[in-house]
């Protein structure tokens, strides 16, 4: 069952706006990193670290947060119109298995969109920053865990499309969530915040990584998060029942 939902799913990404988001948000977020690089050479001197601090701040704060919203709220779209939710209810299919597809494709569109920005980070640092070498591996691995950081994100966005009717509000909330989340962070409450486990992990807007020698720790946090709202989830598909 789980298996034909996720194919379900796949089949709304055909020719679905969505994509033009997914190619158009990470060039806005990476140009705006490199000009702000650029613009700042007299005080970033580390390169390929500096270009990176500058491609992430943004980018984990607001974009991403805000894009993963808006593919959570699109996949929902269709449930919340007209008397769908009586069909999700009525059909022989766990309810849980619809947010397991619905998290599993959205995880799938949220790595894509991590390798693409990946991808105009190398990019702008060849092309535009002109650096003549290639960029620390330790990056490429600071996105890596950046990305499951970002399963929290992902499971909290899936949750507020899925209670919210609406489009808008759940990606007004994931910049809300984004923003709050850099506050956190910047206390040093990285792992007690969904969102901040994404920023965390991706090291933005640090050069030193702020998360050496907490690694089990960031890995526990974001399975408790992630847990905590597919337990959510489910105690909310457990209650719903067909409506008139």
């Amino acid at each position: 069952m789980l298996k034909r939902c996720i194919a379900a799913e796949n089949r709304k990404l055909h020719r679905s706006p969505i994509w033009l988001l997914f190619f158009v948000m990470p060039l806005i977020s990476a140009s705006y990193g490199t000009f702000n690089y650029l613009q700042n050479l007299e005080i970033l001197h580390e390169r390929w670290y500096s270009l990176w601090t500058q491609h992430t701040l943004f980018y984990s704060m607001l974009f991403f947060p805000a894009m993963v919203a808006a593919y959570a709220a699109y996949l929902w779209r269709l449930e919340h119109m007209g008397h769908n939710w009586n069909l999700i209810m009525a059909a022989p299919v766990p309810p849980l298995d619809l947010f397991l597809a619905k998290f599993c494709v959205v995880f799938k569109l949220a790595l894509f969109t991590q390798v693409w920005e990946l991808t105009l980070f190398v990019a702008c640092g060849k092309l535009f920053a002109r650096f003549p070498d290639w960029p620390p591996v330790e990056l490429i691995l600071f996105g890596l865990r950046g990305t499951v950081g970002a399963l929290a994100v992902i499971a909290a966005q899936l949750l507020l499309a899925m209670v919210l009717r609406s489009f808008a509000v759940p990606i007004f909330l994931a910049i809300v969530g984004g923003i709050v989340g850099m506050l956190l962070g910047s206390k040093g409450y990285s792992l007690f915040w969904p969102y901040c486990l994404m920023q965390a992990g991706m090291n933005a807007n640090r050069s030193e990584d702020i998360l050496a020698g907490q690694g089990v720790q960031f890995a526990a946090a974001s399975a408790f998060w992630l847990a905590a709202m597919f337990v959510t989830a489910y105690l909310l598909l457990k209650e719903r029942d067909v409506k008139a």
